[in-house]
């Protein structure tokens, strides 16, 4: 039996997020996967979120707190130290991405970091995660106990079956004393889907020559009910918020299909969009590298390819 600890996160609205949904999902293939979900705050009103088939139980520890985590990485050590699972798995946001690497520091434990594939049994977990800018794919074997693994975003399918798990809670370490301070958050605003939870992305890059432009993608993004992304170049242009960068300095989205206009396919951009199922490129030269990672590929220029092309969805979605 593999014995799991899954750390649970929620959104803005108190919904448990896509991103945990299809952790729990990834940890069920895992032979003998017994799931624990562990949550920051009260267990018993996150319970019915993570009533998922899978998970046996909901643990509480103490509440994340203000941005630095320091509280809760200590909170979860001790949880990890007295309850001795194999893996720890989160997903790949700001907060698993923060907590996952201290957590492995404090313990002393395996990191893989933004895994598409994870096996295993006997002790031991196969993952498999990109390198070398997202060029490349690896595997690595982990044996040692416990591995702290972070999920890709849209790697897996979040799990929809239900369960019944049982709720309980445990005492938090002695405060930690905190060496630094958060002394003002800002929400960051974002469409009514979220880039990394999008079916459909639809980037523009530097060759679309200005910000006009990202008003057709964001027409086009809305049709298909997905999210406008976005290279570097365009970002650092000011042509569109960095909120929107997709790459290895942005984020990460595994989308059903990525649409990548006027984008020439750096590996730095491709590292953010490498596992998406399909990949859609739209760029008028025919030489870009964007051509060897895409499934289906229009050699033309955007502003003339992209308004039929809008125009054409827009009727079969009629």
């Amino acid at each position: 039996m593999t014995s799991i600890l899954l750390v649970a996160e929620f959104d803005e609205q108190g919904d448990v997020t896509q991103g945990a949904l299809q952790a729990i999902t990834a940890a069920k293939s895992l032979s003998d996967a017994q799931v624990t979900a562990v949550v920051a705050g009260d267990a018993s009103g996150s319970a019915s979120s993570l009533a998922v088939d899978g998970v046996v139980t909901v643990s509480a520890i103490a509440a994340a707190d203000n941005g630095i985590f320091e509280q809760v990485t200590a909170d979860l050590a001790a949880l990890v130290v007295s309850s001795s699972p194999d893996v720890v798995i989160f997903s790949k946001s700001d907060f698993g991405s923060v907590v996952g690497a201290r957590l492995a520091f404090r313990l002393d434990a395996a990191l893989a970091a933004d895994c598409i594939e994870i096996s295993g049994s006997g002790g031991s977990v196969s993952v498999t995660r990109p390198v070398y800018g997202g060029s490349a794919l690896a595997e690595f074997e982990i044996a040692s106990s416990p591995a702290v693994l972070t999920l890709r975003a849209g790697a897996f399918e979040p799990t929809g079956d239900t369960g019944s798990p049982s709720v309980e809670s445990h005492d938090g370490e002695a405060t930690v004393e905190q060496r630094a301070l958060v002394s003002d958050t800002v929400a960051e605003a974002h469409e009514s889907v979220r880039l990394e939870d999008a079916d459909f992305v639809v980037s523009g890059g530097r060759g679309l020559g200005g910000p006009e432009p990202f008003s057709v993608l964001t027409d086009l993004a809305n049709v298909l009910g997905g999210a406008v992304g976005a290279s570097r170049a365009a970002c650092d242009a000011g042509w569109i918020d960095h909120s929107h960068q997709v790459g290895l300095t942005g984020k990460t989205v595994s989308p059903d299909v990525y649409i990548a206009v006027a984008i020439s396919g750096a590996s730095q951009h491709m590292a953010g969009c490498s596992s998406s199922r399909a990949i859609v490129a739209i760029n008028k030269d025919g030489d870009s590298n964007i051509f060897k990672e895409a499934r289906f590929g229009v050699v033309g220029d955007w502003e003339k390819v992209l308004p039929s092309f809008l125009a054409t969805v827009r009727d079969l979605k009629a």
